[in-house]
């Protein structure tokens, strides 16, 4: 099981952010030559070169907002004026894109980040400039939350590209477009006029992928431990039951694929602290805080505990827990990872997003005065962060293109790439990889250097919680 670092500071880790962001420069300028606007969306690497892979176009996002991270953390224009300027001329047909569930990825990503950035005065204020963002943020969330399919309780969820029928866990990452969208003050317009509210819809479906796509050792299953993550829950679209897990990347419907339990790790507390910022009379329709935000803390730990208990020393896991290859790995949860080993492969990409909602969490319960459990996942996910920052994780060849290496995409259909001489992918990476590394990056470094702290939502809801002394002092060094 993961072994964490408890002496470890943000601070310790700015030499390796400042690293990382000196290779990034390089690899979104590469990544810019050949994948310039109206070309394929590159998707992850092949021998070091981001490529496409058609299935749903859910990275061009991630290529955009990568740009705008490297400002933000930076401050070099040249990367706000690429991240700008290509959202502005590429991104519009993600905003009315009504066949996926992935509003949250490529919008914002890419027009939140510059509506927040203009929030925090890192780039001049414009009307018309933010109206635009403001208005593309708007319908992103009402066509996100028109995906929508009712449970046989009458709540519902949003339904992925797979159909009506299906509930993905990696949509709680992207609700973050449904929660901007309602604190812009927009509402979804149905038939005869109905106002339907966003919140309403966020709150449902973080519920009901609470419900159904995490596990809590109350015997739903014969497989059922707690933590552990389905990446698809089915529903009977007749009459809306329950029927059973299943998965599209991952090796079995009863394991963990652990992307989608790192989806689940982050999603959760992001949505905690959004709902945080919102007044007590919100929740009065939904049966009260309490009500709303109970399952999704419980959720939130029993991923957050799965993972810390279900991934090597170092803090990075293999692509799936249950992944059959691993018997032949001996006992290798003691050690660290091995991304070139000859029998499953590793992912990163799921270190990448684990470890910010494992710091996310942390911070959280620290908030709400459960400062010991805080403080767990907290130096758990600095540890992770110490890990990936480093070789041979982070990308030091300028000749590849990826930032953060050892990435899958989807092991189960065989798209990775196989270097030769070797049995199983490794080396590579992935736009949300990268992304969600610099993501990161930019919030442990504005910890470290005690600047605003980095939300989706930005600075212009109520404040954040706060962390209180001592334990900020935990947090902030």
């Amino acid at each position: 099981m993961m072994r964490s670092d408890d002496e470890l500071t943000p601070a310790r880790l700015i030499p390796k952010i400042d690293r990382l962001w000196a290779l990034s420069a390089e690899k979104i300028d590469s990544i810019e030559q050949t994948s310039p606007p109206g070309s394929p969306s590159p998707v992850f690497t092949v021998d070091g070169r981001y490529t496409a892979r058609g299935w749903t176009e859910w990275t061009q996002g991630f290529q955009y907002g990568s740009a705008l991270l490297q400002y933000d953390a930076t401050g070099e224009h040249r990367f706000l004026d690429v991240g700008r300027d290509q959202t502005v001329s590429v991104m519009a047909s993600h905003v009315s894109h009504i066949g996926v569930h992935d509003h949250g990825f490529n919008n914002v990503s890419t027009y939140g980040n510059l509506w927040r950035l203009m929030n925090e005065g890192r780039i001049p204020e414009d009307r018309g400039e933010r109206h635009f963002y403001e208005l593309a943020l708007k319908l992103t969330g009402a066509v996100q939350a028109a995906r929508w399919r009712e449970t046989a309780d009458g709540t519902g969820y949003i339904y992925s590209f797979n159909g009506p029928q299906s509930l993905f866990v990696d949509t709680i990452r992207s609700c973050r477009a449904l929660s901007l969208s309602h604190l812009l003050g927009h509402v979804l317009m149905g038939e005869r006029d109905e106002r339907i509210s966003l919140l309403g819809r966020v709150v449902e479906h973080a519920t009901n992928t609470a419900r159904w796509n995490v596990f809590y050792g109350e015997g739903r299953d014969g497989y059922d431990i707690p933590g552990r993550t389905a990446h698809e829950s089915i529903f009977n679209v007749n009459d809306g039951s329950y029927r059973c897990p299943s998965t599209q990347q991952g090796y079995s419907p009863f394991s963990t694929w652990t992307r989608g339990l790192a989806w689940a790790m982050l999603g959760f507390p992001e949505q905690l602290e959004f709902l945080a910022t919102l007044p007590d009379e919100a929740f009065e329709p939904y049966g009260g805080r309490v009500g709303v935000e109970a399952p999704l803390l419980r959720a939130a730990i029993a991923t957050c505990d799965f993972y810390l208990t279900h991934t090597p020393v170092d803090g990075v896991p293999y692509w799936d827990t249950g992944a059959p290859g691993l018997s032949r790995l001996g006992d290798y949860l003691e050690h660290p990872a091995d991304p070139y080993n000859a029998h499953e492969p590793v992912d990163s990409s799921a270190a990448a997003i684990g470890a910010q909602g494992l710091l996310r969490l942390g911070r959280y319960l620290t908030s709400i005065d459960r400062t010991a459990e805080g403080r767990r996942y907290w130096q758990a996910g600095l540890t992770v962060c110490d890990t990936l920052f480093d070789e041979p994780y982070l990308s030091t060849d300028s000749r590849h293109q990826g930032l953060i290496l050892h990435s899958v995409y989807h092991r189960p259909n065989g798209w990775d790439h196989v270097p030769a001489g070797q049995r199983v992918p490794n080396g590579e990476s992935s736009m949300w990889g990268d992304y969600h590394a610099r993501e990161l990056a930019l919030y442990v470094q504005r910890v470290a250097r005690d600047e605003p702290y980095y939300t989706f939502f930005g600075p212009n809801a109520v404040a954040v919680p706060t962390i209180s002394t001592p334990a900020a002092a935990m947090v902030a060094r």
